[in-house]
């Protein structure tokens, strides 16, 4: 029998699926085509529009926006803060993934110019990333996370989530979304997850995905993190021998064949430092 909040995720992904969502993605050039692939595996929309000229329209009839700094100009960003004031005006949520912030001050200072000038709905990153962003110094190199433990980051989120008046996700080996007051700790996924190119970058975008169809953030986020997790976890299984290259591709289509039952026995949920959620892993 599906529980309480399995049921409350499934029927977001089942909006999802029937509504197909149009994610308005301002990404980096890594990582377009995987990004693109995987939203209309999941269901969703994606279209890529950067010129000035035309991001506020293309911005204003989106589900949700996603400004991704990955690689990043100032053209880039200065077009990225138009697209981002048309969605705050037109009701659109926005999503922040600072990639590599802190790996150099224009990446940082990009990030935070963004977050001053458009109202972010949710940011996206590593615990370093997240850290730079409310001036604690964590290491990164280049755009990837040291190796740190996942311990603390549950505290990080939360002072990121109010210092930055925004939800923010920070994921890892196991994954914390908190809107300052109320945190969940998602795991899942696989490891092979870190060995494929634009993974995060591409969760991203499901989160963006299900905040087009779910108002409440905090549970359109716990929700995408959910079933991300899961389809990687699902991929995994069947290509773990084989290597990365096979987990993508496999990924991709655990995305396709995802469905109301998909969490069960790949994922779990709790609120922070309290179980609420089963399955085991």
């Amino acid at each position: 029998m599906m529980s309480t909040w399995e049921k409350s995720y499934s029927d977001i992904l089942t909006k999802v699926q029937n509504s197909n969502p149009l994610v308005h993605n301002m990404t980096n050039v890594v990582v377009t085509n995987f990004t693109a692939n995987g939203l209309y595996a999941l269901g969703a929309s994606p279209v890529m529009a950067y010129a000035p000229e035309e991001v506020a329209d293309m911005a204003k009839i989106a589900g949700a926006v996603v400004l991704n700094i990955g690689t990043l100009n100032r053209e880039l960003v200065d077009a990225m803060i138009i697209a981002g004031q048309s969605a705050n005006a037109h009701g659109v949520p926005v999503l922040l993934d600072p990639v590599g912030a802190g790996a150099t001050s224009f990446r940082t200072e990009s990030a935070l110019r963004i977050l001053r000038e458009v109202k972010i709905s949710l940011v996206r990153g590593n615990a370093a990333e997240v850290a730079h962003l409310v001036g604690e110094a964590r290491e990164i190199k280049g755009v990837d996370a040291g190796e740190r433990a996942d311990s603390g980051n549950v505290d990080l989120a939360i002072r990121a989530a109010r210092t930055l008046n925004t939800m923010v996700v920070i994921t890892g080996k196991e994954d914390v979304i908190t809107d300052g007051a109320e945190a969940r700790m998602i795991s899942g996924g696989d490891a092979l997850l870190t060995k494929v190119t634009g993974a995060g970058c591409l969760l991203t975008s499901v989160l963006g995905a299900f905040a087009a169809v779910e108002p409440n953030l905090l549970l359109a986020g716990t929700a995408g993190l959910a079933f991300y997790g899961a389809a990687a976890s699902r991929a995994a299984a069947c290509t773990s021998e084989l290597g990365p290259g096979s987990f993508q591709i496999a990924f991709l289509d655990e995305l396709a064949k995802l469905h109301t039952g998909s969490l069960e026995g790949h994922v779990t949920v709790r609120e922070a430092g309290t179980t609420t959620a089963g399955g085991a892993r």
